[in-house]
C-alpha cells in the first residue's frame, strides 16, 4: 500500500482553501451522472481537517456538499463557507446522530438520490466516493459502507487502538451473525445510502447519540435494504475525531441492546417504534 494513505498528515499553521467549484463543476471530460448525489459532513470542531477532507473529493463525484456544524467551538463554520460549501448550524450540540438527522432531512428536501456521509476529520480517504456511488447507481446495494478493517497489521499500523480494534471485530462478528450479513465492519464514518433507504427507515425516532448509526442499519436489515462495503484506507492522529474508551464501552452496549431488540420486534416479544414505519 502506498506510504502517503499509511502515514500521519502533517498539519500546517494555514491550511490551503479552495473554493468548492472545482469539485462541484467538474472538467468536461468527467462523464456526467445521472443521478443528483448529496454529500453530508456531520462536523463538531473540525476546523483543521475540514479542507484536507474537501480536498481529496474528485471532480464532479458528488453534485452539492452540505456541513452540519454541531455548535462547534473553533472556526469550523467560516472554513467551511469561505470553501463554498452548504452550511447548516446548530447554535446547540445536538449529538451525533441528531447532527445526522439535519443531514438526511436536508437531502430528502433537496432531491438527493444518493446520499453520501463522510465525517470530516480526514480519517477516512474521499477519493473512493465515485466507486461506492456507483455501486449504489448499478443497483448492487441500497447501503454501502467504507471497510476500514482489510487486515488486522493495516488497522493497527494506521494508528486504530488496540482496544477499539478487539471491539469492533467482536461486535461486527456478533451483528453479522445475528443480522444475517457479511460486512467487514458495522462501525464506519463513511457511508452511502440510496434515497429510498432515508424515505423508508424512521431515523427521526433513533437515538441523538453514535448509536444512530447501529439503529440506522438495524432498520436497514429490517427493511429488506441490501447492504455491502467496499475497502476504505483510514488515518489515525490526534486530530481526527474519536470517541473515548468510556463512550465506546457505553456504544458497544447499546449496539448489543439494539440486536436484541431487532430479534424481540422479529419473534414478536416486543415491538420496538425503531422498526415501525414511517407514520
Amino acid at each position: 500500500m502506498p506510504s502517503t494513505l499509511l502515514s500521519e498528515p502533517s498539519f500546517r499553521a494555514e491550511q490551503e482553501i479552495f473554493h468548492v467549484d472545482r469539485i462541484l463543476k467538474p472538467d468536461e471530460i468527467t462523464p456526467k451522472r445521472q443521478h443528483k448525489v448529496i454529500a453530508v459532513l456531520p462536523a463538531y470542531n473540525a476546523e483543521r481537517t475540514l479542507a484536507r477532507t474537501i480536498a481529496d473529493f474528485p471532480a464532479g463525484c458528488v453534485d452539492e456538499i452540505l456541513l452540519v456544524d454541531d455548535g462547534s467551538k473553533d472556526n469550523t463554520v467560516a472554513v467551511a463557507r469561505e470553501m463554498g460549501l452548504t452550511v447548516i448550524v446548530h447554535e446547540k450540540n445536538t449529538g451525533y446522530g441528531g447532527n445526522q438527522k439535519t443531514c438526511y432531512k436536508y437531502c430528502l428536501e433537496n432531491g438527493a438520490d444518493v446520499v453520501v456521509m463522510i465525517h470530516p476529520d480526514y480519517q477516512y480517504d474521499a477519493r473512493v466516493i465515485p466507486h461506492a456511488v456507483g455501486m449504489i447507481e448499478l443497483g448492487i446495494c441500497d447501503v454501502i459502507l467504507g471497510n476500514r478493517v482489510r487486515s488486522r497489521a493495516e488497522a493497527l499500523k494506521c494508528g486504530m487502538p488496540w482496544w477499539k480494534y478487539v471491539s469492533n471485530r467482536g461486535l461486527t462478528a456478533f451483528e453479522n451473525f445475528f443480522l444475517g450479513q457479511n460486512l467487514g465492519e458495522f462501525h464506519s464514518g463513511f457511508r452511502v445510502y440510496r434515497r429510498q433507504v432515508l424515505e423508508t427507515i424512521p431515523f427521526e425516532r433513533n437515538s441523538d447519540d453514535f448509536v444512530f448509526d447501529t439503529q440506522f442499519l438495524v432498520q436497514a436489515v429490517h427493511f429488506g435494504f441490501r447492504l455491502g462495503d467496499i475497502p476504505v484506507p483510514v488515518r489515525y492522529f490526534d486530530e481526527a475525531s474519536q470517541i473515548n474508551f468510556r463512550r465506546s464501552t457505553k456504544y458497544g452496549l447499546q449496539t448489543l441492546t439494539t440486536v436484541n431488540k431487532y430479534w424481540l420486534n422479529k419473534l414478536g416479544l416486543w415491538k420496538s417504534a425503531l422498526f415501525k414505519p414511517k407514520g
